[in-house]
């Protein structure tokens, strides 16, 4: 398989202090990887890393020909700004920025994308609904709708089913498996192990450095676990401690 993202000996982090630390791997082309480790392993920082919002204090992130044409970044939940008076259509509109540019017109085939989308992720009738007004679920679903709109061949995913209900959650997991049949890359930080081994075929478990990265399960192991669980308690210090900052 081809690669679409290879780490090399790539070092990430804040104030000189690393979060990510010798990260030496890649991800395949059309594969679909859980990214797992204790809280402050690096999940979040190293997929800032990958769609460049945060640059490499050591090694590089290289692309491949497919992932450097497209990427879509889904952040946290908590960082979407829900006060601006937005309507759930012009916020998934937004996914077609790439392709109209800031001042394009959604004519009517472009916006019958957006209804389309809009549909797919179950928010028919929400149309004129401020996001504000949105619940979590809601949200996360017109988020996701947005993505769809960008027609990446990369899809990178932060905690997408945090703060979601169940049926939201199993919705939005037919989403991303659609993404992975039609040969996507997609990329998922998540925290739950039964999420991960039921709808996940490979995991990548950071501990601030790599623990492992393979099938998921050969990776999801207690021992594994245990592992990575160590090596993020003995950066728990002070930076001057263990050389690391948590992220």
């Amino acid at each position: 398989m081809t690669t679409a993202i290879n780490f090399q000996n790539l070092t990430l982090g804040y104030d000189q202090h690393p979060a990510v630390s010798q990260l030496q791997s890649d991800i395949k082309e059309g594969s679909l990887t859980a990214i797992v480790g204790p809280n402050g392993a690096g999940k979040s920082t190293l997929l800032k890393g990958v769609v460049g919002s945060l640059a490499p204090l050591e090694g590089q992130i290289v692309l491949g020909s497919h992932a450097c044409k497209s990427m879509a970044y889904l952040p946290q939940q908590s960082v979407i700004e829900q006060s601006f008076p937005l309507s759930v259509v012009d916020l998934v509109a937004m996914g077609l920025w790439q392709e109209i540019g800031p001042f394009g017109r959604i004519n009517s085939e472009r916006r019958s994308r957006v209804d389309d989308a809009i549909s797919a992720v179950g928010l028919t009738g929400f149309e004129t609904r401020i996001i504000g007004s949105l619940s979590g679920g809601q949200m996360q679903r017109a988020l996701f709708a947005r993505l769809l709109l960008q027609d990446a061949a990369i899809v990178l995913l932060d905690e997408p089913f945090k703060s979601v209900d169940s049926r939201t959650t199993a919705d939005l997991i037919c989403v991303i498996k659609s993404w992975h049949q039609e040969g996507r890359t997609v990329l998922a930080v998540l925290h739950d192990d039964e999420t991960v081994r039921a709808h996940f075929p490979d995991t990548l478990m950071l501990a601030r450095e790599l623990v492992a990265h393979g099938p998921t399960s050969k990776v999801l192991t207690a021992e594994n676990h245990f592992r990575a669980r160590q090596m993020c308690e003995a950066c728990d210090g002070p930076p001057h401690v263990c050389g690391r900052d948590a992220a």
